[in-house]
């Protein structure tokens, strides 16, 4: 029995890595196809979804079934609440890695233009935050997911950055008022995308060292941002 169970856990933790893996390929094909006005590849990305959605599912009933019949205490109970979390985090980025790729045909002869904001560096930042925090829970390293969660504010940093420049730009030139509109909303999910890598490097520290860090000033002033969402 304690060997099934210990099976289990690990079959659990490598549908996570799995999942990681698709969210993240999800997130470079976007980003792809946005900044390259791609337009299959951003098809591609809003049918593989499916996928992503297929992973959530099959990872929840599992964290359901061991809770439920293996009755896991201390490290192991944590792995479960972790798991829980991680995976719902993992499902809304994939979410997220669909809302950039909509905006791909709207935006298709823009390019130069979203190129030249500081946009880009702050999806590149948000990738590598959501990269970093799945590598942390594959790992164990409870300081790699400390610096997901400081690089939060850097995006929301050049979030502001970018919306101040939109908006000048939306001022001085009529023709970007409707991408503008599209780069605006663009910003907003890159906050988001990082705020879900931060709940997954939260999740780690609370399976490494048991300690809860979601009620820490940074983080209780994102929740306060997040309520109108």
């Amino acid at each position: 029995m304690e060997r099934h169970f210990e099976k289990e856990l690990e079959d659990l933790k490598q549908r996570l890595v799995d999942m990681g893996a698709l969210v993240d390929h999800q997130l470079e094909d976007a980003c792809e196809s946005l900044f390259s006005a791609k337009s299959d590849l951003a098809r591609t990305v809003i049918e593989r979804d499916g996928e992503v959605d297929t992973m959530d599912s099959a990872i929840d009933k599992q964290c359901q079934r061991i809770l439920a019949l293996a009755q896991p205490v201390a490290v192991d109970l944590r792995l479960l609440m972790a798991a829980l979390q991680i995976n719902t985090q993992l499902e809304r980025i994939g979410d997220i890695a669909v809302n950039i790729a909509e905006r791909t045909d709207a935006l298709s002869d823009f390019t130069t233009f979203l190129r030249s904001l500081p946009l880009q560096e702050m999806m590149q930042i948000a990738r590598i935050m959501v990269h970093d925090s799945l590598e942390s829970f594959m790992t164990g390293r409870s300081s790699l997911a400390e610096r997901v969660i400081s690089s939060d504010d850097v995006v929301d940093n050049l979030g502001r950055d970018t919306f101040e420049t939109i908006v000048r730009a939306m001022r001085n030139d009529n023709t970007l008022l409707e991408p503008g509109a599209h780069v605006l909303m663009l910003i907003h999910h890159v906050e988001r995308m990082a705020d879900h890598a931060t709940n997954v490097a939260e999740g780690v520290i609370f399976l490494v060292e048991a300690k809860l860090v979601k009620h820490t000033s940074n983080a209780t002033d994102r929740d306060n941002q997040r309520r109108g969402d």
